[in-house]
């Protein structure tokens, strides 16, 4: 025997968009309109979500922030690993590393997030230290095996690489700082050419 038919018409669950959707339109209001303008409202009506649902899938602003820096730092280590896995000479692939790593120019919306969750960090758990954590160790990985094929190769001096690259990711952070927020005469063009020379300096045979 069939069962009987509901008494009324089923309720249509709306499905909320894909994370990766939100973390895109996250970055993009960043992008357009600054980091003031991203709010749980303002993205709830971006996507077609209410904050209310937003905080369901994110807990808290501190967290959405850290998920999308993740998914940015995401699509730049695959593009930093592509730059570094060509065929080319370790100091044009590490030119090329240090031009990613450098901000495009003041508001770029991937360091004014950066800047933001790392702000926010001082009253971060151990579990968002340890993913911001994540963040830096995937850069400075990459560097040190760069430079110790360079090494490897005689293209570098023989330094160690794992010092080396601390105190390059630092230089490169303090710059990267000032261009971010629009220091005056530490403009992108500037930045380079500083570390640039830093880097023949101290590398080249």
């Amino acid at each position: 025997m069939t069962s009987s038919s509901p008494a009324g018409p089923r309720r249509r669950h709306q499905s909320a968009p894909p994370r990766e959707s939100l973390l895109a339109a996250a970055m993009a209001t960043i992008a357009e309109h600054g980091l003031d303008a991203l709010t749980m409202a303002g993205l709830g009506r971006e996507v077609g979500m209410s904050s209310g649902h937003l905080l369901y899938y994110f807990g808290s602003k501190d967290e959405l922030l850290l998920q999308t820096l993740e998914w940015s730092e995401g699509r730049l280590g695959a593009e930093r690993s592509a730059l570094l896995s060509r065929q080319a000479p370790a100091r044009e692939r590490l030119d090329a590393y240090i031009d990613l790593y450098v901000p495009d120019g003041p508001r770029d919306p991937h360091w004014t997030l950066w800047l933001e969750v790392w702000n926010r960090s001082q009253n971060a758990d151990a579990d968002m230290r340890g993913r911001q954590a994540a963040i830096e160790g995937a850069w400075h990985r990459d560097l040190v095996a760069l430079l110790a094929e360079g090494i490897s190769r005689g293209e570098f001096r023989p330094v160690d690489p794992d010092r080396f690259a601390a105190r390059l990711r630092a230089l490169l952070d303090g710059f990267s700082v000032h261009v971010a927020v629009g220091i005056p005469g530490a403009g992108r063009e500037q930045v380079l050419a500083h570390v640039g020379e830093f880097v023949s300096d101290a590398l080249l045979r």
